[in-house]
């Protein structure tokens, strides 16, 4: 049986927004001491404040991090916030200021360059898992720590959607789950049941950002989780920055689906989409759309 001390001790894999400093609190709110292995140029530095342990690496130190959170007695982790995947394909890799350790050379790519796998989100991840798993440390959803904050079926703001708004939405929902078994994105952008934009590496508000660009306004943005979602990592999340960037784009409505989707912060979302006209509806696909 584990050491029950151990139990007390929790791993944070930090990435980039409030979503790791959300699940840190709920976490040392029930007692956990959270050992943080904070992503540099992604992580929110106000989790020193929070976390029992910090420490900022560069996320090619795959090993530093492992040993960090071994020596802290860690048994269990989570991974949290996005990682800008774009940082891995650009010309000045920032991500990388320290250059990747032999434990990542040897996991990724290794596997990589002998055409073993590929690149894709899901495979990244899933590799990252392997490695703390074999370094003994297990990783569990962070959603096991903050369930309340996956969004429930409901209308968040705005207006009931008609018939017109639903039929984009059901359309642009059919999108969303194929581009998610393909594991390319979570987001399709859509307008008179045509899509406008498709998310990848660029992220959720590049891909509305785009969108506006190619049509003039009143969109409609489709979020889901993936067919086979690995609730470990890569829910779906939107936050305020996501209404933000709907409204400067010129859309009009956002859609997710309800209990696979993290909503941050919804009171602020709330109050920002209906101050920026921007109507929030989540819905159970498989009871709506079936």
């Amino acid at each position: 049986m584990a050491d029950s001390r151990a139990q007390l001790d929790l791993g944070l894999v930090a990435g980039w927004g409030k979503f790791p400093v959300i699940v840190a609190q709920k976490l040392v709110d029930q007692g956990v001491r959270v050992h943080c292995a904070a992503i540099r140029n992604h992580a929110d530095p106000f989790l020193k404040n929070i976390c029992t342990s910090y420490r900022v690496f560069g996320i090619g130190r795959m090993g530093a991090q492992t040993r960090f959170l071994k020596r802290a007695g860690v048994q269990r982790a989570t991974m949290a916030g996005k990682i800008f995947k774009t940082l891995l394909f650009g010309r000045k890799r920032d991500l990388f200021r320290h250059l990747p350790d032999v434990t990542c050379l040897r996991h990724f790519y290794g596997s990589y360059f002998a055409g073993q796998k590929d690149r894709r989100d899901d495979t990244l991840l899933n590799t990252v898992i392997e490695l703390y798993h074999s370094r003994g440390i297990t990783f569990a959803p962070a959603t096991e720590f903050a369930p309340e904050l996956l969004v429930k079926e409901k209308l968040l703001a705005g207006q009931n959607l008609n018939a017109a708004e639903l039929r984009d939405v059901e359309f642009g929902w059919k999108m969303a789950k194929e581009m998610g078994r393909l594991d390319i994105g979570q987001t399709v952008v859509v307008k008179n049941q045509a899509v406008m934009a498709v998310e990848a590496i660029e992220g959720t508000d590049l891909c509305i950002q785009r969108a506006g660009e190619l049509c003039q306004g009143g969109f409609t943005v489709v979020k889901v989780a993936k067919p086979e979602q690995d609730s470990r990592f890569d829910v779906p999340t939107i936050g305020v920055n996501t209404i933000e960037a709907i409204h400067q784009a010129g859309g009009g409505i956002l859609a997710v689906e309800a209990n696979k989707t993290i909503i941050l912060e919804e009171e602020d979302v709330i109050e920002s989409a209906n101050r920026l006209g921007v109507t929030v509806c989540s819905f159970d696909f498989e009871m709506t759309f079936g």
